[in-house]
C-alpha cells in the first residue's frame, strides 16, 4: 500500500478537527468502495489506503504519536500484503448504514451468540376527557403481553440439558464467510444468533421462554398533559426471550373536546353571553372555570367579542411550573323580542344618541355582521 502521508490522503490539513477528519473519511469512502466500483482495483486501494488513514488520525491517542514521529510512532501497520479487515470494526459510526448493512455486521462484532435481548416495547392508546388531562387522574390499563415462562424460567426447555450448540454456526450465532477483501458476518439463519436450538422444548412455551398473558397495570396521568403526551413506563413492555430484560410500555394520550372550553398551550379560552345591559352600564358576572366559578367585572360600554384574562385559571404547566390563564370573550346578546315597555325605552335611547351611525358606512355593516354572529 502507498506510503502516503495520512493527511494527504484524506486531503486534510494538520489542523483539522476530528469532526473535519470524520466527513473526509466518509466522503473517501463513499467514493472509494468497492461496490460502487467494481472491478476497480485502484479504487479498492484508495479505499483500503482511506480506512488506514483513519484508523490513525480518527484515534487522539494514534495522531499525535503520528505528528511527532510520524509512522516510525505507530509501530506495525497494514500494508497491502497483510490487509486486516478488523481495521474496519471502529467505522459503524461513521459510515451507517450508508451499503445497505451496518459495518458492525459486514466486519464483525455486533451481539454475542447466546446473549439475553431485551423485549420489545410496547404502546398503548389512551383517551381521557378534557377536565381529567387539566386535573390529573388515574386509569388502570388491561395489558395483553409476553411474559417470561414460569416454568422453565425462560429457557424454553423442559430441562436444563434440553439445549444444544446450533450445528450449523457451532453456537457462534453467526456465520462467517469471505466476499472480496471482507470478511463478512452474517447473522445465523438456523438459530436466528441465538446460537443453540432447544432439544427438549418446554410443554407450557412450546420453547418459545415466553407466555402470552395479560396485566393491570396502573398509571398516574399528571394535569396539564395534552393530545400526544407519551408517558413512559419501565419495565412493562414484553419480556425479553431466554430470559432478558423486559421493554417498555409507552402510554400515548389524546384529550377528548370540552363544550365550553378549547385550549391554546396551557391557556384556555371560553364565549361568554352577557345582555345589552349588562354590556353598557357593567357588570359583575360569574364566569365558569377548571376550578368552579370565579367573579370577573366586566366595565359599562364594553363591547361585544372583548377578551377579559382570569390569570392563572388556565391548564397546569407539567412540572409543577405555574398555569397558564383563562380568557373570557364577552357576546352581547341583542334581544329579538321586545315587548312595548321595552321598545319604547329603546327608541328614547336612540333619540339621545348624538351621532347615529350611517347606514352607508361599510365599517357599520361589518359591526351589525359581528353583533349577530
Amino acid at each position: 500500500m502507498s506510503k502516503r502521508d495520512y493527511y494527504e490522503v484524506l486531503d486534510v490539513s494538520r489542523q483539522a478537527s476530528d469532526s473535519d477528519i470524520k466527513k473526509a473519511y466518509r466522503q473517501a469512502a463513499i467514493r472509494w468502495h468497492p461496490d460502487k466500483n467494481p472491478g476497480n482495483g485502484e479504487a479498492e486501494e484508495r479505499f483500503k489506503e482511506a480506512a488506514e488513514a483513519y484508523a490513525v488520525l480518527g484515534d487522539r491517542d494514534r495522531r499525535a504519536r503520528y505528528d511527532r514521529f510520524g509512522r516510525a510512532g505507530l509501530g506495525e501497520q497494514p500494508d497491502a500484503g497483510g490487509f486486516d479487515p478488523e481495521i474496519f470494526s471502529d467505522f459503524g459510526d461513521v459510515l451507517g448504514d450508508l451499503f445497505g448493512a451496518s459495518f458492525g455486521n459486514v466486519f464483525g462484532g455486533g451481539r454475542r451468540a447466546g446473549g439475553a435481548r431485551r423485549g420489545a416495547d410496547l404502546r398503548y392508546d389512551l383517551t381521557i376527557d378534557f377536565l381529567e388531562a387539566a386535573r390529573g387522574t388515574e386509569a388502570e390499563l388491561i395489558i395483553p403481553r409476553h411474559e417470561t415462562c414460569g416454568a422453565c424460567a425462560g429457557r424454553g426447555s423442559a430441562s436444563a440439558a434440553g439445549v444444544a450448540a446450533c450445528s450449523t454456526c457451532g453456537g457462534q450465532g453467526q456465520v462467517r464467510f469471505q466476499q472480496g477483501f471482507f470478511s463478512v458476518v452474517r447473522t445465523c439463519g438456523t438459530c436466528h444468533g441465538e446460537g443453540r436450538r432447544v432439544v427438549d422444548p418446554c410443554l407450557s412455551c412450546q420453547g418459545r421462554g415466553v407466555q402470552a398473558v395479560e396485566r393491570k397495570v396502573q398509571v398516574k396521568i399528571p394535569a396539564g398533559v395534552e393530545t400526544g403526551t407519551r408517558m413512559r413506563l419501565a419495565g412493562h413492555g414484553e419480556a425479553g426471550p431466554r430470559g432478558g430484560a423486559a421493554g417498555d410500555l409507552y402510554v400515548v394520550l389524546s384529550v377528548g373536546d370540552h363544550p365550553f372550553f378549547t385550549r391554546e398551550g396551557e391557556d384556555i379560552h371560553c364565549r361568554f353571553p352577557i345582555s345589552f345591559g349588562q354590556a353598557a352600564l357593567g357588570a359583575e358576572l360569574q364566569v365558569p372555570t377548571l376550578d368552579g366559578k370565579a367573579a370577573l367585572p366586566v366595565p359599562a360600554g364594553t363591547q361585544t367579542g372583548t377578551a377579559f384574562r382570569l390569570k392563572g385559571r388556565g391548564f397546569p404547566r407539567l412540572g409543577g411550573r405555574g398555569s397558564g390563564d383563562q380568557f373570557v370573550h364577552v357576546q352581547v346578546m341583542i334581544p329579538t323580542r321586545l315587548n312595548r315597555k321595552q321598545k319604547e325605552l329603546v327608541r328614547q335611547l336612540a333619540e339621545t344618541e348624538p351621532h347615529p351611525p350611517d347606514p352607508a358606512d361599510k365599517n357599520f355593516f361589518d359591526k351589525v355582521k359581528e353583533l349577530f354572529s
